[in-house]
């Protein structure tokens, strides 16, 4: 199944470089909308952010605060609609794919995706900005069902170090995809575009079209290379190999050609409940790490005036450590450490991060060089973090799910607990995650500019340490 893992691996490439190509831009691309759409006091956007000005007036005097955080509360709303509508439509999804196989719904998801491109391309007006994002939001399954892909293929054994390849695609991507899209947002289209009669354009049209061209050609990809894996992976294959012992079981043979039993599975209750507390987990750290996430290029906006390049060039930098960690030490180290241990210290690792985000606005201004210096600790304690807790809590909740046996004897498949089939439990999993990704930024953007980026990153810190200490219980239970 090496070849299923490869296809899964570059079509996640494609698909998050897709992805990381826009996410530098959002600071700069919420003010060009409102330049442009400032003389319409009727409109989307000057409604919206008459809204968000009544809220801060109701803790601030006018001028007292920058009004640039009213674009960084903004852009916490923006980007919370694409998580909200994952949180309601990832379990259908994985539901969908338990029915009807994970490679007819993942190509049903790309036309959603590629329609998204589409309309961002001609999203002249905040308003069809908006509507990308939400058709986006309700067709993104990619990263879902390439993990559901990969947990039909590998075993129990294996898992954790297949689903890292999820981990390394990501971080790949946030080395190359942001400062690309950076670059490619300062470069206009071809003069001989303009002859083609599409009219007016999103002011960053060309990035929008290389998504477009990625997602196409994910697409094809996926269509031409990828097989059906839902009920054709590892198990089923293996037990159409294995001949029913004397004993009546399917047992094992080990190198002395003697038979040993399997080794039993946790109770169907006992793995609902682990998965029950790794969706808690899952959300509560995303609730958190999102915020940051979220606001780190907004800070540097606010406080340091970073171009879309420097703020492309910070994320990639985020994303080559990260992607070197995932290769060298996480894929290594998770089968030794745990993957509760693992996503623990990444926790860990968050909440320093967060504590240099919070000493850094009190040395912009006085000591700039030491406030570059806490930037940087802090990029690369997030990175750590981006390497091994999400990735980590994946792999823990696929070990928790059923493996789809076939039985020896009939050559059909065991009859799965529905909570526990790949699909829906994964897709419940991701939701989880997808709620704290729309929560935290809304929640550390409205922080920001009501308490200040000093507070919110301490107040963020504390949070964090303590959802470490509160993972001690999950990190030493064993993953199967």
């Amino acid at each position: 199944m090496a070849k299923v893992e490869t296809i899964v691996f570059l079509s996640l490439v494609l698909d998050l470089f897709a992805f990381t190509i826009p996410l530098p831009l959002f600071p700069r691309l919420i003010e060009w909308y409102t330049l442009k759409e400032s003389s319409d006091p009727s409109g989307f956007l000057s409604r919206t952010l008459q809204f968000v000005t009544s809220l801060r007036s109701l803790f601030y005097q006018s001028g007292a605060h920058s009004r640039r955080w009213d674009i960084v509360l903004l852009g916490g709303l923006m980007g919370s609609v694409f998580s909200t509508l994952q949180f309601f439509v990832s379990p259908r999804i994985g539901a969908l794919s338990d029915k009807y196989g994970r490679k007819r719904i993942l190509l049903l998801t790309m036309i959603g995706n590629i329609l998204s491109a589409l309309i961002w391309i001609k999203s002249t007006t905040f308003a069809s900005y908006m509507l990308s994002r939400v058709v986006g939001g309700l067709s993104e399954g990619n990263v879902q069902l390439a993990i559901a892909i990969l947990s039909d293929v590998t075993s129990p054994e294996t898992r954790s170090k297949a689903l890292a390849h999820v981990g390394i695609a990501f971080a790949i991507c946030f080395c190359i995809g942001p400062p690309i899209g950076a670059y490619f947002a300062s470069r206009p289209l071809p003069k001989s575009m303009s002859t083609w009669g599409l009219g007016e354009l999103n002011v960053y049209a060309v990035p929008a079209i290389l998504t477009l061209v990625l997602l196409v050609a994910e697409t094809i990809f996926l269509a031409v290379a990828l097989p059906e894996t839902k009920g054709k992976g590892a198990f089923a294959s293996d037990a159409k190999e294995k001949k029913p012992t004397s004993n009546g079981t399917n047992g094992h043979t080990n190198r002395n050609g003697s038979t040993k039993p399997p080794t039993p599975r946790r109770t169907a209750e006992s793995r609902l409940n682990v998965l029950k507390s790794l969706r808690n987990l899952h959300f509560l750290f995303l609730a958190l790490f999102s915020g940051v996430e979220f606001t780190l290029t907004f800070l540097t906006f606010d406080l340091l005036d970073w171009s879309n390049t420097q703020n492309g060039k910070l994320i990639g930098s985020i994303g080559i450590i990260s992607a070197l960690l995932q290769g060298g030490y996480v894929r290594r180290s998770m089968s030794k450490v745990g993957e509760g241990n693992m996503a623990r210290r990444g926790v860990a690792s968050c909440a320093v991060a967060l504590s240099l985000l919070a000493l850094l606005p009190r040395y912009v201004q006085t000591q700039p060089s030491f406030a570059m210096k806490l930037l940087q600790g802090a990029a690369i304690c997030m990175a750590f973090t981006s390497a091994t807790v999400v990735n980590s809590l994946t792999a823990f909740a696929s070990l928790q799910c059923d493996e789809g046996q076939v039985d020896a004897v009939t050559g059909k498949p065991v009859d799965e607990n529905p909570e526990l089939a790949k699909g829906t439990a994964l897709g419940k999993f991701r939701s989880s995650g997808q709620l704290g990704r729309a929560m935290g930024p809304i929640l550390a953007c409205a922080s920001y500019w009501t308490f200040g980026p000093s507070i919110t990153y301490a107040v963020s810190a504390v949070a964090m340490f303590s959802l470490s200490r509160r993972m001690k219980r999950i990190a030493q239970t064993k993953s199967t």
